[in-house]
């Protein structure tokens, strides 16, 4: 990701996350902490359809965002950006990665599981409306590289 795709990743996450978008303004500083920060798109013909964002600080990584258009759901962007984000957390040497969903979000937690994510807490009334945010975990091994990425149907 680029500052060019910003605009257009910010009206994807508004019109994604109505109630609880990133200011175009976080957008702009998480891009800006290289260091610690990668954010990534997905693009098909030239159209950015899903975007990612990893912060790594080991040995903890976190997932900051990651979000696919309905129209393109179900064609395996969310688990590309997915494995990416793995990918570049063992790069990074993390040990772990966590991450925050919706409880009334199964499609997402369906996804992570099958990409070794464990349940670890809730965070109650963490989302807007009360929604309860699940925190979920999964050991990196940072020596593994591509192979610390697989999801349950072996693909790296």
């Amino acid at each position: 990701m680029t500052p060019e795709d910003l605009p257009v990743v910010h009206g994807l996450e508004e019109r994604l996350f109505p109630e609880d978008a990133w200011p175009l303004d976080m957008f702009e500083a998480e891009l800006m902490q290289r260091d610690t920060r990668e954010y990534f798109v997905a693009t098909i013909g030239g159209t950015v359809v899903g975007y990612a964002g990893l912060m790594c600080i080991p040995p903890i990584a976190d997932v900051q965002t990651i979000a696919v258009i309905p129209e393109f759901e179900g064609r395996g962007i969310g688990s590309a950006l997915l494995r990416t984000l793995l990918q570049r957390a063992a790069h990074g040497q993390a040990d772990d990665l966590l991450l925050e969903v919706r409880e009334d979000n199964p499609r997402a937690q369906e996804l992570y599981k099958r990409f070794g994510f464990e349940q670890i807490a809730v965070r109650k009334n963490y989302y807007k409306g009360g929604v309860n945010a699940l925190i979920m975990r999964r050991a990196l091994d940072p020596g593994q590289g591509a192979d610390a990425v697989q999801d349950d149907g072996g693909k790296p």
